[in-house]
Formats: C-alpha cells, structure tokens, sequence
C-alpha cells in the first residue's frame, strides 16, 4: 500500500489495465468516497490537506473517464445509473462546500487587507484629512 493523506483510508492503486462493468463500480465507490472525505474534511478540518485531497479526486475522476471510454452511455446507465446520479449528488455538495470555503477565504483576506491598509495609514492623504 502506498501513502495516503487521509490516515483513516489507507491509499489504493489506482492502475486499471483493463476495466469491467465490476471494476467501473469499484471506481465510482472510491470516487465517492474521495469526494465525501473532501467535503467532510473542509467542513471540520482548519488543517484538511486541500491540495492532497484535490489530487485524489482528480486521479478517480481520470479513473472514472477512462473507464467509461469506449462505453455506450445507455450501457453505463442501465448498470450504473443510481451509483452515478448519486456521484453527481456528491459532487454538487462538494462543489457547494468549495465554494463556500473559497468565498470565506476571500471574506477574510479582505479584512486583513483592509487592517493592514489602516495600520498603515496615517490619514495623511485620507478624505477625512481634510
């Protein structure tokens, strides 16, 4: 077993030389996962590794395209399509979850921009200067 970021969930091989109907179920499973763990982990974790977890799930994502290359989509539906609606589920929630991390990111640069700007400011050149 390889390293892995999250200590709970040991790291799995993601080769796939050949993909079957089982193996595309194992692939969207791990997909999932991935992304609940991301989401879980910047909900609660001020230390959640990003940039570690955000490699994740992009490697399951390629696994995921790759093994739906070649597929008929019907074919993918018919076997896969509530284990797939529920993937899109997941990615929305994640996605919300990013968004609204990165918008609190933005919130507090903003303050801090704005402490430094007024720590810096001796109101020399301000409107109230005048």
């Amino acid at each position: 077993m390889e390293y892995s970021p999250f200590a709970s969930t040991p790291a799995r091989s993601f080769a796939s030389p050949a993909v079957s109907v089982g193996n595309l179920a194992i692939i969207i499973e791990r997909t999932a996962e991935a992304l609940d763990e991301e989401t879980v982990g910047i909900r609660t974790d001020v230390r959640f590794d990003l940039k570690a977890s955000n490699a994740r799930k992009s490697r399951c994502l390629y696994e995921l395209s790759k093994a739906t290359k070649g597929m008929a989509e019907a074919d993918i539906l018919a076997q896969h399509g509530p284990a797939l609606k529920a993937l899109r589920d997941k990615l929305n929630r994640n996605e919300a979850t990013i968004r609204a991390h990165l918008s609190a990111v933005g919130e507090v640069a903003a303050l801090l921009q704005d402490v430094i700007e007024r720590s810096q400011s001796d109101g020399t050149y301000s409107a109230g200067g005048f």
